[in-house]
């Protein structure tokens, strides 16, 4: 795992993160076969940016600006889509063991960074990343098995 001498570094690879999974749901909500479920990949996308506007404003706080375009432009949703189908068919139960999946993989890459963190400011911050990530997780669980103890 990467390790970070900057709580700027920190930051800066939170922000690309965050774009990241910004264009993950956004593939995701365009190769849905239900409009419902596209809807709802898109309202992820809407709430990674935000975690991402957060990181920014973390940034100009420190009077700077990264341009993270380059790393962004390395996403490639066929690394996290695995289909020979250009429309996926998923309901709203598989959507949400994706969305856990996800949020999980998240909390334990800020997590494990946190553990690594050479400044106490930089080790919050990815403890308040980690913590968000969770509380993400927590609520899609709690919707899926809302979901199948009604079935």
């Amino acid at each position: 795992m990467k390790t970070f001498d900057t709580f700027e570094a920190i930051v800066e690879f939170g922000i690309l993160k965050e774009e990241q999974a910004n264009k993950f749901y956004l593939a995701m909500a365009e190769r849905v076969a239900d409009r419902q479920i596209a809807a709802l990949f898109a309202a992820l996308a809407e709430e990674e940016l935000e975690h991402k506007a957060k990181l920014e404003l973390e940034l100009m706080k420190m009077g700077r600006t990264v341009d993270i375009s380059e790393g962004v432009a390395e996403f490639n949703d066929s690394d996290y889509i695995y289909s020979d189908s250009p429309e996926l068919d998923m309901d709203y139960a598989d959507v949400l063991q994706l969305a856990i999946a996800k949020e999980d993989a998240a909390f334990r890459i800020y997590f494990d960074m946190a553990a690594m963190a050479k400044s106490k400011e930089a080790r919050e911050m990815l403890v308040e990343m980690a913590q968000e990530e969770v509380k993400h997780k927590f609520r899609f669980e709690i919707e899926f098995d809302r979901l199948t103890e009604s079935k």
